[in-house]
């Protein structure tokens, strides 16, 4: 970690579909004014937050919150393999994840790109999903709030670099040191930019 033009170099064995994990532990915090704390909760839809500061009429109050990452990301290592393809649907455990119905990498590709968002091991209804392209990373692509299972449907890429995210929150008891608990989860995959 920390090399002076990236953090390592990773290896395959042999050809087939890896999915990488980062976790980070949630003692990172985040304070921020009333205003920044309210606009940051809509903009990410963590209406639990929002709710909550509205029925206790803390919107004019800063808000914190402890945060943590689980970031996933799907690489094909070699042409796409039938034995290996069930690696990029598999749910791994993750206490917020974003598990993919369909490997992008399948071959043929579908047309559509079904994911299923799950928190603390239960489908999570409500929750803002983004699909981003990292080459033009301003607006999200695509947006969908996940139904009562959990799941969101988007346009499947076919080019380019990707990444789906999503956050979620819960309140934390009054004698913490912040109002909430935030992981922040991600799900990246790319392609080449001449695919064969």
């Amino acid at each position: 970690m920390g090399g002076s033009e990236d953090d390592g170099a990773l290896k395959f064995s042999k050809p087939g579909v890896y999915v990488l994990v980062l976790e980070t532990d949630n003692r990172a915090q985040s304070h921020l004014p009333a205003i920044r704390f309210n606009d940051y909760l809509k903009v990410e839809g963590l209406t639990p937050a929002l709710e909550q500061r509205e029925r206790l009429h803390q919107t004019e109050r800063d808000g914190s919150e402890n945060y943590s990452r689980r970031a996933k990301s799907i690489v094909q290592i070699g042409p796409p393999d039938a034995s290996s393809q069930m690696q990029a649907t598999r749910p791994l455990g993750l206490p917020l994840e974003i598990i993919p119905e369909a490997n992008p990498y399948a071959r043929p590709q579908s047309r559509t790109l079904p994911v299923r968002v799950i928190y603390e091991g239960e489908p999570l209804e409500g929750a803002l999903v983004k699909l981003t392209r990292l080459e033009d990373d301003a607006v999200p692509l695509e947006t969908h709030l996940t139904d009562r299972t959990g799941r969101a449907t988007f346009v499947m890429p076919t080019e380019g670099s990707w990444l789906l995210n999503v956050i979620w929150t819960k309140s934390l008891p009054r004698s913490r040191e912040t109002d909430f608990e935030t992981i922040f989860s991600s799900l990246s995959f790319g392609f080449p930019s001449s695919r064969p």
